[in-house]
């Protein structure tokens, strides 16, 4: 394999060139992610719609969405996505996988919150892209392992985005006459989606949060800076979590979802005037808007993200109401 710029002169303007188109790669291999994980999440509500009765409107509703509109989603979230810096990026995943951690310990046994799934769009671009930074730091080939890299993502993003349309618009009729085996295949393991995307999302951003790590402390360059840093970073982080926490308890619906967001790109905006550089904080507003535009193209299935969690908690009330009682019982 050879590098696309290792016989070209080094010339300053050449450099910047090459640097823009790693960063548009990574923020291209970023989008793709994001992009398999909303058509494979359509693909389970989906299913899950059809198969009751009273939730129609939304199937319909989640068919309506047009798909060329995922191609300019996929495009401004590849910008945003280059544009952010890694040092913003790296805490972006951060904050969110100590709030996953806390949801996910917050939330009865054999629950899991659907909403997650789409809250962490940004998050998940992020995680990829600070993923690849790490790892191909100081590359010899770093463009071309790259240009490999959003092939790749982009042939199993296309991939995802099929099976999505296919099932969306003929899963209805195949799976009644038995006559497709992809339709029958999700018919028999459709409800393994959301298990399927817990593993791979867990692996991704125990990846990324390494990498954030390792990404934040190389502009340190002594440890009591380091110190000066981390430390007003994890007070806030964990106040932010503590509020919203309890702030998803007291209400929920997207208008709660889109506080969330502005909480904790405010405090982040805040936290960055203070220990962060005033690219850090263009950065944060660019990760703003790419946190706004993810929870925007994904409304509908963040409705009916929000209906399946509340028509579960019910559920598991009753078991634990159960359980408690045949124990009180014995």
């Amino acid at each position: 394999m050879f590098s696309l710029g290792s016989w070209l002169p080094a010339l300053p303007g050449l450099a910047w060139g090459w640097a823009l188109l790693d960063a548009l790669l990574q923020g291209l291999v970023g989008a793709c992610a994001v992009l398999v994980l909303c058509s494979l999440l359509k693909v389970y509500l989906y299913i899950q719609c059809l198969n009751d009765p009273e939730r129609q409107a939304e199937k319909e509703a989640i068919r309506a969405q047009r798909w060329v509109l995922e191609l300019l989603h996929v495009a401004v979230l590849t910008a945003l996505l280059a544009l952010v810096g890694s040092r913003v990026a790296a805490l972006v995943v951060l904050e969110f996988s100590l709030r996953a951690v806390s949801t996910v310990l917050s939330l009865g046994k054999g629950a899991h919150s659907s909403q997650l799934y789409l809250l962490c769009q940004y998050s998940l671009g992020c995680g990829v892209s600070c993923g690849l930074s790490f790892l191909l730091e100081g590359a010899p080939h770093r463009t071309c392992n790259l240009a490999l890299a959003a092939g790749l993502a982009g042939l199993l993003a296309t991939y995802a985005q099929r099976l999505a349309r296919h099932v969306c618009t003929l899963y209805e009729l195949h799976s009644r006459a038995r006559y497709c085996g992809i339709c029958i295949f999700l018919l028999a393991a459709g409800h393994g989606i959301p298990r399927l995307l817990r593993n791979a999302l867990a692996v991704t951003f125990a990846v990324a949060d390494l990498a954030a790590v390792a990404l934040i402390n190389r502009d340190f360059l002594s440890t009591a800076e380091a110190v000066r840093f981390w430390t007003p970073l994890t007070i806030c982080y964990t106040l932010l979590v503590v509020y919203m926490q309890e702030e998803s308890r007291q209400s929920a619906g997207g208008r709660a979802v889109y506080q969330t967001v502005l909480v904790r790109m405010g405090g982040l905006f805040i936290l960055l005037l203070t220990v962060g550089r005033w690219s850090d904080v263009f950065h944060v507003l660019i990760s703003l808007l790419g946190e706004l535009w993810c929870l925007l193209r994904a409304g509908v299935m963040l409705k009916a993200c929000w209906r399946q969690d509340f028509a579960q908690q019910p559920w598991l009330d009753r078991q634990l109401g159960s359980g408690s009682g045949s124990q009180e019982t014995s």
